[in-house]
């Protein structure tokens, strides 16, 4: 995705501090999502006497719905690819050139390209239209669409990745992938959510669920990228005696964190602000630390959107892995 693209509503710059007090979140899988009515905003129109709740759920529901639309958008293409590969098996039993062969995954991969391309602008054209009819007078920085300049001096912005993980996305049944919302609100982040949608989830500020008990106190498990892992988080691994794994989108492995399946989450491989926003906004919500490698405040909606690093972890062990990142940068 190009970096100078960002939507076509934008805002304002914003300065977070680590250690922002913020609604802790809560964990909707799809079954609960479909019982409660506060999870289902079909009629938003923005007038809710208590906006700023209103503004948590809103990001919940949106994220969620726009995970459905994906689901069901890579379920048709699945179904199309199965169907292209019993066709290619009957064919071996008959005779087969290799030339056909080629075809087939030419044809498939070729399917599958187009799955990625589809669901970000799906989920794009989806998020950005419900926020313009529900948040007439926000801005929006998306990573799918344009550079809006109005955003550098607005006071509401909403923040999104539509689909984060499109590369996993695009490899059925993987379920590393995610949908992001956020909103900053006078240069903090007021409200996130982010949907698991392979997994059924959205985890959002809307809720009171904090961090699950620690699996294994004294073994830190890092998480680090799938594609551009770098030197820090095996770093981490090592020097705190701890176990690293790797997960494509920064929402599915920041999400990890907030789930207690991993305690740590550090990235230097570069992102830009729609990749963290959302992730950061749950993830401080319930209790994380949330920073820089280094230790400073992460700021969104500046002019340059590009973010170099991130670590999001667990706060007993925020202090120590701040300590060997800063090894690793000397």
């Amino acid at each position: 995705m190009n970096p100078d693209i960002a939507s076509q509503d934008s805002g304002l710059t914003a300065e977070i501090p680590a250690e922002t007090p913020a609604k802790p979140p809560t964990e909707t899988t799809a079954a609960e999502a479909n019982k409660s009515p506060q999870n289902r905003l079909d009629n938003i129109s923005g007038q809710s006497p208590d906006k700023s709740s209103d503004d948590h759920h809103l990001a919940a529901d949106l994220a969620k719905r726009a995970g459905e639309l994906l689901m069901d958008l890579r379920s048709k293409t699945t179904e199309m690819t199965e169907y292209l590969a019993s066709k290619s098996r009957a064919s071996k039993n008959v005779e087969s050139t290799n030339s056909e062969n080629v075809a087939f995954w030419n044809t498939h991969f070729a399917i599958l390209a187009d799955l990625k391309d589809k669901g970000d602008r799906l989920s794009h054209e989806f998020l950005v239209a419900e926020l313009q009819a529900a948040r007439p007078h926000d801005i929006v920085l998306s990573e799918e669409g344009r550079n809006d300049p109005r955003r550098l001096t607005a006071e509401r912005v909403w923040i999104l990745d539509p689909l984060d993980g499109t590369r996993e996305f695009g490899d059925p049944p993987r379920d590393d992938w995610a949908v992001h919302v956020a909103l900053l609100e006078d240069g903090e982040l007021a409200a996130g959510a982010v949907a698991l949608p392979a997994r059924g989830i959205t985890l959002s500020t809307a809720g009171t669920s904090a961090l699950p008990p620690v699996a294994k106190p004294n073994i830190p498990r890092v998480i680090a990228s799938r594609s551009r892992p770098g030197p820090v988080p095996h770093a981490i691994a090592e020097l705190l005696n701890g176990e690293l794994m790797c997960l494509g989108s920064a929402g599915a492995k920041a999400m990890s964190v907030v789930l207690g399946e991993a305690d740590i989450y550090a990235h230097t491989g570069g992102q830009y602000e729609w990749d963290s926003a959302a992730p950061v906004a749950v993830a401080r919500a319930a209790g994380c630390h949330t920073s820089r490698i280094d230790g400073s405040p992460l700021r969104y909606n500046q002019p340059n959107v590009y973010l170099p690093d991130l670590l999001i972890c667990r706060p007993e062990w925020a202090t120590q892995a701040l300590a060997v990142a800063a090894l690793c940068v000397l």
